[in-house]
């Protein structure tokens, strides 16, 4: 067992994902929530690792113009080392790419080689053996809560015991880990991924879909925040 408490991670942030922002009004959307965040979500997809294509390097580049939040740039794609430099020319500053594709430990060094922050990712359906690995080599593990290529997705709670394994392997060896959570997450399924050891929340539809996206983020924040308090007050951790 881990002695993880929430509080002992690094701080909650949501990372909204533009994924399901409004792309006709996309820096508007984006100045929206950035009183609430540090980290915007950038979801790459390329129409044969997942079944959608969505951006590439020239739109985080106008983005960046307008933006200086964290962009947390991830790879849903086949062969992600041939765009880990463009991206990061664009302004990325983190990429994660996924185990399935393969090659994880030389994408890795090619991150740490570009200035990258890197980070790796996993479906529902990819155990935790495969992750283990790395784990030592990352900033960042990003565990799938939903199947990737499409948002709106609903929250898969069989992903929680892989959450939490991750958690507890980073807290065991030392390790200052943000463990990432993406799909299906709002004001009720933050609270279960922190309880399993996440500290940062992708969330698209439950903000850009919501009448006012900045105080549904704000929303979010607040309920994780709130969660990691009790466990530290339970746990007899300082708050």
């Amino acid at each position: 067992m881990s002695d993880h408490t929430p509080a002992q991670v690094a701080r909650m942030r949501v990372a909204p994902s533009i994924l399901s922002a409004d792309f006709t009004n996309l820096g508007d959307a984006v100045a929206g929530v950035t009183p609430g965040t540090d980290w915007l979500h950038v979801d790459v997809m390329d129409g044969h690792f997942v079944p959608n294509l969505t951006i590439g390097p020239p739109v985080v580049a106008s983005l960046r113009k307008h933006s200086s939040l964290y962009f947390d740039t991830h790879l849903m794609i086949t062969d992600p080392g041939k765009y880990l430099e463009p991206f990061r020319d664009a302004g990325a500053d983190g990429c994660t790419v996924h185990v399935e594709v393969g090659e994880t430990a030389a994408l890795i060094a090619q991150m740490r080689s570009l200035g990258l922050r890197a980070g790796i990712a996993a479906n529902p359906d990819t155990p935790f053996e495969a992750l283990e690995p790395f784990l030592d080599q990352v900033d960042l593990v990003l565990c799938m809560t939903v199947f990737p290529g499409f948002g709106g997705q609903s929250f898969m709670a069989e992903v929680l015991p892989k959450i939490a394994q991750v958690r507890a392997a980073a807290d065991a060896a030392g390790l200052t880990l943000d463990v990432e959570v993406d799909g299906g997450i709002d004001e009720q399924t933050v609270v279960e991924v922190v309880q399993a050891g996440a500290n940062v929340f992708v969330a698209g539809s439950a903000v850009f879909n919501r009448d006012d996206p900045l105080a549904a983020l704000e929303g979010i924040l607040a309920a994780a925040e709130a969660e990691a308090e009790a466990a530290a007050v339970q746990a007899g951790a300082p708050s």
